[in-house]
């Protein structure tokens, strides 16, 4: 990849903030924008700010512009239909929604299975939905050397009375990846579904609903260089069994049954110009299938990201002051996204990130709504963690620059 042209055209990139260029790693909390994605959603409304079902040119640009967004993100997917991706306007009020028309049936002897690696719209939509029928709910732990789930102890937990599996596919905190398809056959065994969370996961890797055979699956385009918009996918069969909460004038077929109220259609605008710019990362031609460049872009962000955490973890070494939650192996970077979370000896987490931050260099502190794995990590009454987060517009000498000011902070 050609880091220099990529850095180009992300405007937040080459801005200067009291005469230096900021330092963003701050990706986790959400991604800076590229000017292709920009521009599409400012073009959308500037021209053809419309609604569904009018007979008018915008509202047939609309139609066309949602068919297009559900098709580019069943291709980043993998879905096997355009018709099994639901838009909302975000991944926690999808989440919670889809909790309520799935949790309809549950009775007192059901469980659900949480786990503490994940972000809590993957843990208290559950939870209350399972509280509201008197289900019992159960959660596992992470292996705390690695911030991976303890399988065993999943395995400890499945019964013939679990009724859905709510499972994060990496964690935000720490950028350690789960076996998903492992925990998918686990859970199929009991005859349990799985939501898998994938929010985190979506920037840093290409992922293939059928491959995992998950339930649900959701993600946030504005993790992915798009703006703030909601994104499920499911199987054909729950989309059309389940029953949603809707208006009842509204259509009742897929996906659209599961769509409140208006789209934010600039922000499907955005979403098509993301996925668009992401395959562009492949520098494979556009007789190419979105697929194929997809594949190869992702291959290609997904070592560049390997560089730097090698690099992250390398230079950590150095520091005895800084204690890293999650995989510190430098040959297991593949097991990780670029995500690190940290504490630092007698300086509590926001102290840090406000260091940081006057000197322009843009991270997060906190528990990120991780409470679980905050809570099992004896790190959440203390202020949480330093998060520290790259993507691929990210470089070597941007760490390099981030780690002499850990040298500055802490002699």
């Amino acid at each position: 990849m050609n880091l220099s042209q990529i850095r180009r055209q992300f405007p937040a990139l080459m801005q200067e903030i009291s005469g230096q260029a900021p330092i963003f790693l701050d990706g986790p909390g959400g991604s800076q924008v590229p000017q292709s994605v920009l521009s599409a959603m400012s073009a959308y409304l500037g021209y053809f700010n419309s609604n569904l079902g009018g007979a008018f040119f915008s509202s047939d640009k609309t139609v066309e512009l949602m068919s297009r967004a559900r098709e580019a993100v069943a291709q980043l997917l993998n879905a096997p239909s355009s018709e099994q991706i639901v838009f909302g306007a975000n991944m926690t009020s999808l989440t919670f929604s889809f909790s309520r028309a799935i949790s309809r049936d549950w009775q007192s002897t059901d469980e659900i299975i949480v786990t503490n690696a994940d972000h809590y719209s993957n843990v208290s939509s559950w939870r209350q939905a399972a509280e509201d029928k008197g289900a019992s709910v159960h959660a596992v732990r992470i292996n705390e050397a690695d911030c991976t789930l303890d399988l065993a102890h999943f395995a400890e937990l499945l019964s013939p009375n679990t009724k859905l599996v709510a499972v994060t596919y990496a964690s935000n905190t720490t950028g350690s990846i789960n076996n998903i398809k492992k925990i998918v056959e686990m859970a199929h065994q009991v005859g349990a579904l799985v939501y898998v969370d994938a929010v985190h996961f979506a920037p840093h890797e290409l992922i293939d609903v059928q491959a995992l055979d998950c339930d649900f699956l959701a993600c946030s385009a504005y993790k992915f260089f798009g703006p703030h918009v909601g994104i499920v996918y499911g199987k054909r069969e729950h989309l059309e069994g389940f029953t949603p909460y809707k208006v009842e004038p509204a259509k009742d077929v897929i996906p659209g049954r599961w769509e409140t109220g208006t789209q934010s259609f600039e922000g499907l605008a955005g979403v098509i110009a993301a996925i668009d710019y992401i395959a562009s990362l492949s520098e494979l031609p556009q007789s190419e299938s979105l697929r194929a460049r997809l594949e190869q872009a992702f291959a290609n962000s997904k070592a560049h990201e390997m560089a730097l955490s090698q690099h992250f973890l390398a230079k950590l070494a150095e520091f005895p002051q800084i204690k890293l939650y999650g995989i510190d192996d430098v040959s297991r970077v593949a097991e990780r996204t670029p995500t690190f979370a940290l504490t630092f000896d007698g300086l509590e987490p926001r102290k840090v990130s406000e260091f940081l931050g006057k000197h322009h260099v843009c991270v997060w502190d906190g528990n990120f709504y991780a409470q679980g794995l905050c809570e099992q990590l004896g790190v959440m009454d203390k202020g949480g963690v330093v998060r520290i987060g790259c993507m691929h517009y990210n470089t070597i000498e941007e760490l390099d620059k981030l780690f002499d000011l850990f040298s500055e902070l802490l002699n």
